[in-house]
């Protein structure tokens, strides 16, 4: 399996392309930092347009599948990077990349446990999906008040939404997209997201007894990617140790 990659330097993203290389998979990775293991790296800044379209430029062949992990946590002061990097690059990147897809191919995109009321903010989503540019980031942030907290949760409905939307047409070019949304997972930023999001992300851990690894992420990511899902499509695939489930459970007083 050929594999477009994003993501790959760092995270969740490491140790998907880890066990890919390792399973034998050629990594393509596009990527802002030389990841550690990958069968060929790109230069490409997701915040940056022309740096994507730059890089898929440089690219040639075709992909079997194509996984976006690549995202940057919620800092203070960093609401448009993560707006630009997390939903209008992936949306960029995997739009360019589609005629360089396979028949049957499979898109994985990275979301978050965070973008899992995009139903709720579903204007919200679709007028940040409407821009498809960052240059409108500055206003759109402005106007309706996002703070780096809320840039990721949004960043993140919008990945969720987007892969749901685009189902009925990948399928006419036969190719696939699903989404994965882990929860609080042990990686080099989980303290950005105990930063940002505070009580309520130590007490998910608590309760699920630690946060995910990231290999258990990986896994997921790889089934996904593979021949083995390949009647999965347009789904969102929550991985947490059953976080969701029990705030779902206390919502509905279950």
């Amino acid at each position: 399996m050929r594999v477009a990659f994003t993501g790959a330097a760092s995270g969740i993203g490491a140790a998907t392309a880890t066990k890919l290389v390792a399973e034998g998979h050629e990594v393509v990775a596009f990527d802002i930092a030389a990841p550690a293991t990958a069968s060929a790296w790109l230069e490409c800044d997701m915040a940056d347009p022309t740096s994507i379209e730059a890089a898929v430029a440089k690219t040639h062949g075709q992909f079997d599948a194509l996984i976006t992990c690549a995202g940057i946590p919620p800092r203070p002061g960093n609401a448009k990077s993560v707006l630009a990097v997390n939903a209008l690059g992936l949306v960029r990147l995997t739009e360019a990349l589609l005629p360089l897809l396979s028949k049957g191919a499979s898109i994985v995109n990275v979301a978050s446990r965070a973008g899992a009321h995009w139903r709720d903010n579903i204007d919200e989503v679709r007028a940040l999906l409407a821009l498809r540019d960052p240059s409108g980031l500055d206003s759109f942030i402005k106007r309706r008040d996002i703070d780096h907290v809320r840039a990721y949760s949004l960043s993140k409905e919008a990945v969720i939404a987007w892969t749901a939307a685009s189902t009925e047409r990948l399928i006419g070019m036969d190719v696939r997209m699903n989404c994965v949304s882990p929860g609080a997972v042990s990686t080099g930023i989980l303290e950005d997201f105990i930063a940002a999001f505070g009580e309520v992300v130590a007490r998910n851990v608590a309760r699920a007894g630690r946060p995910a690894l990231p290999d258990e992420v990986a896994d997921l990511i790889i089934f996904l990617a593979s021949t083995e899902s390949s009647w999965i499509k347009g789904t969102d695939l929550c991985i947490d140790g059953g976080m969701s489930a029990m705030a779902l459970s206390d919502a509905l007083g279950l």
